[in-house]
């Protein structure tokens, strides 16, 4: 019944939904990531180093995963203590760190891909490929940085809009 609901309501439930199936997507992840021996958070740094064209500085992964450097650190103390990353000072600027991939680090890859990709499958197999495609339109419109796009007007919002501009042209045409 999201039709019926006023845009209020339907903001608050999208965000309890959305909440929630972000919980449920953590656990699956978190239960598939384990016998790696990986966290979700550690996972994510390790993918960007991994598909990374050149060594990430320490700055420069905590600004892809949107954190503060600080938590940054602690990932990647314990993914150089797994022995998948480590730290090399940057040539180049001798107070930054870069951060390379250990073969150990290379051969996860497929694993991590393969466990995230379980995850995921097992929140989204309800859907069908359309809706799938249709999913990731909107989420990817709400995501968007660069905000150009306007929000989509709820199905309450585009009635009263289309019955405002039938009114208008009603009595624009002295009807």
């Amino acid at each position: 019944m999201l039709w019926s609901m006023d845009a209020e309501e339907s903001s608050e439930q999208l965000a309890d939904l959305l909440q929630r199936l972000t919980r449920r997507l953590r656990r699956a992840q978190t239960s598939q990531l384990a016998p790696l021996g990986l966290t979700p958070a550690q996972e994510r740094a390790l993918r960007l180093i991994t598909f990374s064209e050149e060594p990430l500085r320490m700055t420069e992964l905590a600004e892809r995963l949107r954190v503060v450097p600080r938590s940054v650190t602690t990932v990647i103390d314990a993914l150089e203590q797994a022995g998948l990353v480590r730290r090399a000072i940057d040539p180049a600027n001798r107070r930054a760190i870069r951060l390379h991939l250990t073969d150990k680090g290379t051969a996860l890859r497929e694993e991590m891909r393969q466990a995230r990709r379980q995850a995921s499958e097992d929140l989204f197999a309800p859907l069908s490929a359309a809706e799938r495609d249709q999913l990731i339109r909107l989420l990817s419109v709400l995501d968007d940085p660069s905000g150009d796009r306007p929000p989509p007007q709820s199905p309450a919002s585009e009635r009263r809009l289309r019955d405002t501009a039938a009114r208008a042209d009603s009595s624009a045409s002295g009807g």
